[in-house]
């Protein structure tokens, strides 16, 4: 792919986001996301192997489903209110198709069926876009249309998600599947408090992006896709594999990480909110996701497993880590304290 065509998809991404999350009308918010979804497509496909052609089929025909779910739900609403502002969906049909539709785009279950393969089937650098920047228009519009959706059904689907992403990502070895389950857990405990506080499902999903974020560049670095290669990779970046250790743990949701902060902040609302049986539910369940977290972890840093492993030891490489990178892992593993001030914000 020549880098004036990387321009203009990488535009229009930044394009198709921004009018989505900066509109107040279904059909330019519609639009938008029509923009953002043919901009990843060729993205994905770039490398022209029948798995990312797979992959990209699969994300265009699921995001496509849900785009015409997202405009008969405006449709509905204004035909029954006479209303196209996204903050005035009133009508309770419109109001469940929406949810499936968001649901779709981001991949809450039961809709996640797409991810895990999708997320496979595409580069590194393309996963980390699908994880992070194409899940942000349809948070905003989540974010809007939060106080007219249905809260009993939103906990059920949040607590499926948290369920399924943990219970599933148990047994993969490739590491792009794993993050996919780890984002529809992400997803559950984003969408389980998104009606009675908004402000932290957006703040949840910023701390999510930050960490998935310095995940993915680090694994771009070390060339790494699966655990076996994960398992050699301390001996060519010692300091960015024990970095990456730090950043998992921070990922999985454990003191005194930053991504602990979300994750406690939700318990609290939810206790607040007198749900303490989903609070309580949604935490044990993320304990599935806590094991293949700390598998990763082990696997990426120099403990190596008892059993003997066919891939060679990498050489050792003196080059300088991407400032980026630097940034982005040291305010996953140390942003805790600034946690008053992001009560205070919220």
């Amino acid at each position: 792919m020549t880098p004036q065509a990387k321009l203009v998809f990488t535009s229009s991404l930044l394009l198709g986001t921004t009018i989505t999350i900066s509109s107040n009308h279904w059909i330019t918010a519609w639009a938008g996301l029509e923009i953002n979804t043919l901009a990843i497509l060729p993205l994905i496909a770039k490398s022209h192997h029948p798995r990312a052609i797979e992959a990209a089929t699969k994300y265009f025909l699921t995001q496509a489903t849900a785009s015409t779910l997202l405009l008969f739900s405006a449709t509905m609403n204004a035909w029954h209110t006479g209303q196209w502002d996204i903050t005035q969906l009133t009508h309770p049909a419109s109001c469940l198709i929406l949810t499936s539709a968001i649901a779709m785009k981001l991949g809450l279950a039961p809709f996640h069926f797409w991810l895990p393969e999708v997320l496979q089937g595409s580069p590194l650098i393309t996963a980390l876009l699908l994880s992070t920047v194409m899940k942000f228009p349809p948070i905003t519009l989540l974010f809007m249309t939060s106080p007219s959706l249905n809260p009993t059904l939103l906990t059920y689907m949040a607590i499926l998600s948290v369920a399924l992403g943990g219970w599933m990502g148990l047994n993969q070895t490739q590491i792009r599947k794993i993050l996919a389950f780890s984002s529809i857990s992400h997803l559950g405990w984003m969408a389980i408090i998104v009606s009675y506080n908004p402000k932290l499902t957006l703040a949840n999903f910023y701390l999510y992006a930050m960490m998935t974020t310095a995940t993915f560049l680090t694994l771009n670095t070390i060339k790494t896709l699966k655990l076996p290669t994960l398992m050699t990779t301390w001996t060519k970046t010692p300091a960015l594999s024990a970095m990456l250790f730090l950043t998992l743990l921070s990922l999985a949701g454990l003191p005194p990480f930053t991504g602990f902060l979300p994750k406690w902040l939700i318990i609290q609302e939810l206790t607040k909110q007198d749900m303490a049986l989903a609070a309580t539910t949604i935490s044990l369940l993320s304990l599935l996701s806590l094991f293949f977290y700390l598998r990763l972890a082990y696997c990426a840093t120099i403990t190596l497993p008892p059993h003997t492993t066919n891939h060679m030891k990498q050489w050792h490489t003196d080059s300088p880590t991407n400032t980026t990178i630097a940034i982005l892992t040291v305010t996953s593993i140390m942003a805790l304290p600034i946690s008053p001030m992001v009560l205070t914000a919220i």
